[in-house]
């Protein structure tokens, strides 16, 4: 599948599908997702969100104490550390704190900036409603 944001190729979430969604991609570029299936959806498409609303707080018993790191995919954090049983916490990295790790910081901006500017106004993407 093609990122609907810049162009590049998507990956498939290796998930089992639920009434919610059927299939999940992510672009490996700019990290857009899409959700195809589901209950109310044939294609959701969810709209940009700034750096400081995107990311959650990696949680793992081998992360590094006093550092807060970026929950990115496949449980690794945004920088590269891979734990096992790591996920996402409840709550939101914030990028702007001193504990905030520079790396994950680093590639959280970086991977914002490949975002196109046309692609981050609410509603740049087009969801799908299925039809009655």
């Amino acid at each position: 599948m093609e990122c609907d944001v810049c162009g590049q190729t998507m990956w498939r979430w290796p998930v089992a599908p639920t009434a919610w969604e059927e299939e999940m991609w992510s672009c490996s570029w700019c990290h857009a997702t899409t959700q195809v299936g589901g209950e109310w959806f044939e294609i959701s498409r969810p709209d940009y969100l700034p750096v400081e609303m995107r990311w959650e707080r990696a949680v793992a018993d081998g992360l590094p104490a006093g550092v807060s790191h970026a929950f990115g995919v496949f449980d690794r954090t945004l920088c590269g550390i891979q734990e096992t049983g790591m996920s996402p916490s409840d709550h939101w990295w914030l990028p702007e704190r001193a504990n905030a790790c520079g790396a994950c910081r680093a590639e959280a901006s970086a991977i914002d900036e490949r975002r196109p500017r046309a692609m981050r106004g609410e509603g740049a993407r087009v969801s799908v409603a299925r039809g009655l």
